[in-house]
């Protein structure tokens, strides 16, 4: 019954079991008491009493109990500060009540859940709706609508996000997007974007591609973009309306089938485009490859998984999704089982 763990020293373990029994000889008696004739301290006075009324070993019997002030004061009266002692079984017996208490609550609110989710599917979604092949279009106009529709889509990305800004950043919240890179690429996701050259010139639109660079976003700039563009796992994509009139509306397209158009475009705008920033490269060659990223090459070329990858090199994910992107880049590949095959003919790796 006794926990050495969680918290509380070995020191002040080793004196639970004494302090307990001695507790449970006497039976109703004073904690403080006892605590003294054992020579405990203030701090291990408050963390044994916490721990065995956590276990539910004692309970006190008074509505007060004595602080660590009370063990130093000679006119502490033993008997304020009394407990009773429990029988083991009998605290683990109301401990496993207690737990089957809360197991009930934990199932009657799963019971809740699934009732919510059968009632979403059966009468809000059309049937079909979650097929992933399906081809859905919808015309947004109001700017608020396209704005949570965004945000939506966003909030769903599984693998990765694309976007390019001919309009530049001026209208976007730098705050909400850098927020919204963390949190994409702390759970593994690969962001894009790209900028037009002129926003790298203007102070405020190059802070905010410095900040999502430094995030490890890959950013690269072109001359000219056709239209603003957001995709995400080539399940969703958000284009205008009319992209001569990017202010008319927008179009919210469903499905890879339709969505994979999009992104060929996305790809030849992404591939025409410059890396942002100071970009260093491995030589031509493969000869300027750290052990490092050598070692991530043959593991990408072995069909290896990012996650596996971090693991195997103990480095975070999104050191390791930096440093494909810039080997891909490097490479000239799309995907980076493209990258590992690549780097083979190369002659890069063995």
């Amino acid at each position: 019954m006794v926990r050495t763990g969680g918290g509380i020293g070995d020191h002040t373990a080793g004196r639970l079991v004494p302090l307990y029994q001695e507790l449970r000889r006497r039976g109703v008696s004073s904690f403080t008491e006892v605590a003294r004739e054992l020579g405990l301290g203030c701090e291990e006075y408050e963390r044994c009493r916490s721990e065995l009324i956590s276990l539910g070993l004692i309970v006190p019997t008074t509505s007060t109990h004595a602080t660590s002030a009370d063990l130093r004061d000679s006119a502490w009266r033993p008997d304020a500060d009394a407990v009773a002692s429990v029988d083991p079984e009998i605290a683990l017996l109301r401990l496993l009540d207690r737990e089957r208490a809360r197991l009930r609550e934990h199932l009657a609110e799963a019971d809740q859940a699934y009732s919510t989710l059968e009632t979403l599917a059966g009468t809000y979604l059309r049937p079909g709706s979650l097929t992933r092949s399906e081809i859905a279009v919808e015309v947004i106009t109001d700017y608020r609508r396209i704005q949570q529709a965004l945000e939506d889509i966003i909030d769903v990305t599984q693998e990765a996000s694309c976007s390019m800004y001919p309009t530049g950043p001026s209208r976007q919240v730098p705050e909400r997007i850098l927020e919204r890179d963390r949190r994409k690429l702390d759970n593994g996701v690969r962001v894009r974007a790209i900028y037009r050259s002129s926003d790298a010139s203007r102070p405020e639109a190059a802070e905010v591609l410095n900040r999502r660079a430094e995030l490890g976003v890959e950013v690269r700039i072109a001359p000219d973009l056709p239209m603003n563009m957001v995709i995400i796992d080539q399940q969703y994509a958000m284009v205008p309306l009319r992209p001569e009139a990017p202010g008319e509306g927008a179009i919210l397209a469903r499905g890879p089938l339709l969505v994979r158009s999009y992104l060929s475009l996305y790809e030849h705008c992404w591939h025409t485009a410059s890396p942002y920033g100071d970009h260093v490269a491995p030589e031509q060659g493969g000869d300027g490859l750290s052990e490092q990223q050598r070692a991530a090459l043959q593991m990408l070329a072995s069909g290896m998984k990012d996650e596996k990858i971090a693991r195997n090199l103990g480095v975070s994910l999104r050191t390791v999704s930096r440093m494909l992107s810039e080997l891909m880049q490097e490479l000239g590949a799309s995907s980076r089982f493209e990258a590992g095959v690549r780097a083979l003919r190369l002659g890069w790796l063995d």
